[in-house]
């Protein structure tokens, strides 16, 4: 309805995730790094967590925007109460396989034999798990299990884990995932956005569906939609989706804090943000003295980001090439493994081939690792310095 009125071409606050409308916050920006870390390692377990509504399916929807189809296959599964069989069950499901037969064991043999093909036609795997803190102990094991997946040295499935703050702490705490948290290689908790970057946030959502600046805001609606609504992007759009059609109805081309007020109080009403508006209240009260000294978003190096890029580009090509030696090894293995020693020496040097790109890439990680870890302190001291300022 707001969306005719307003001239807009789509809905600018829609509460589904949706890459079109991505936008890179401060906690966005770091966990986009140390996700692009972590997938161009190829192995082992990347962590995502945040509040509901932090954007966490929204960063990975806005990542894999931008992966090449040809060298990563993807599945992503949302997960509810699951034990781990069913959990293999519903991998399987994810990747497209049919399975002969209902239990575990099919399952794996469909899940192992795809991952392999996948392997020798040059794309890596890449398994989603979204709301993870649902997952029982034994599925998480599973999920371990199936990252022992190789060809040869090569790991054949990596695994983002997207979840609330309580699975951060499952993934620390708990004595029976020790061997999880070994394998865990990059981790990044989002936390909600800042005041000075609500406006941008708003402004940007409406930008991707043609606003020119029908309606206006208020300035002070800023700062009280973001006490209302923690700075947490869904409760954002929730709140500016009341607003946008309230504008509507009363034919408004300015949004003002009255306007704000009237929403706030019927989305109370409905019982909606009544608990957020007492959360907001009570942080506020406890944050008042710092409330001034709030820092502002900062703009990466962009020296630094482009060395990192480099870098990241540079490891993928290096994957990719190492894919390819994966590829030649086990063709050579399984073409004649009978003929003589002797004549294989076209074997023999794709072995030496492999090893001398897997020591390129050992010596390739800790560079990126160092760069990334540079990066990011980087970040946080200059957010500590605005703070202090």
């Amino acid at each position: 309805m707001f969306n005719d009125f307003y001239g807009l071409s789509g809905r600018p606050f829609q509460l589904t995730p949706d890459p079109t409308f991505y936008f890179e916050s401060l906690t966005h920006r770091k966990a986009l790094s140390y996700l692009s870390y972590g997938l161009a390692q190829g192995e082992g377990f990347v962590v995502i967590t945040g509040e509901v509504g932090a954007g966490k399916s929204t960063l990975v929807a806005h990542l894999m925007a931008t992966v090449d189809p040809a060298r990563l296959t993807a599945a992503q599964i949302v997960t509810s109460k699951l034990d781990g069989e069913e959990l293999v069950h519903v991998v399987a499901q994810a990747f497209g396989l049919i399975v002969d037969g209902h239990d575990k064991a099919s399952a794996l043999g469909a899940i192992e034999a795809f991952l392999h093909d996948e392997a020798r036609a040059g794309r890596r795997c890449l398994l989603v798990v979204d709301e993870s803190q649902n997952l029982e102990l034994d599925a998480l094991e599973e999920l371990r299990m199936l990252s022992n997946f190789q060809l040869g040295a090569h790991p054949l499935l990596q695994t983002l884990l997207l979840g609330q703050p309580e699975f951060r702490d499952t993934i620390q705490d708990h004595p029976q995932l020790e061997q999880l948290r070994q394998r865990v290689i990059a981790a990044h908790h989002l936390e909600a956005m800042e005041l000075g970057e609500v406006q941008a946030y708003i402004e940007h959502r409406l930008k991707c569906v043609g606003w020119t600046g029908n309606p206006q805001f208020d300035q002070g609606v800023f700062t009280e939609l973001y006490e209302a609504s923690g700075g947490v992007p869904r409760r954002i759009n929730q709140i500016c989706n009341r607003l946008m059609m309230l504008g509507a109805v009363d034919q408004r081309s300015r949004i003002d804090r009255a306007m704000l007020s009237q929403v706030l109080d019927e989305l109370e009403l409905d019982g909606t943000m009544q608990l957020k508006k007492l959360e907001s209240k009570v942080a506020a009260e406890a944050a008042a003295p710092a409330a001034a000294a709030a820092p502002q978003p900062v703009a990466v190096d962009g020296v630094a980001m482009a060395q990192l890029q480099a870098l990241l580009a540079e490891r993928d090509a290096q994957i990719a090439e190492l894919q390819q030696a994966v590829i030649e090894l086990a063709n050579e293995r399984d073409a004649d493994l009978s003929r003589p020693v002797q004549n294989d020496e076209g074997f023999a040097a794709l072995e030496a081939k492999f090893a001398g790109l897997e020591a390129k890439m050992l010596e390739q990680e800790r560079t990126i690792r160092h760069t990334l870890t540079m990066l990011i302190e980087w970040i946080e001291a200059e957010d500590a310095n605005r703070a202090a300022a």
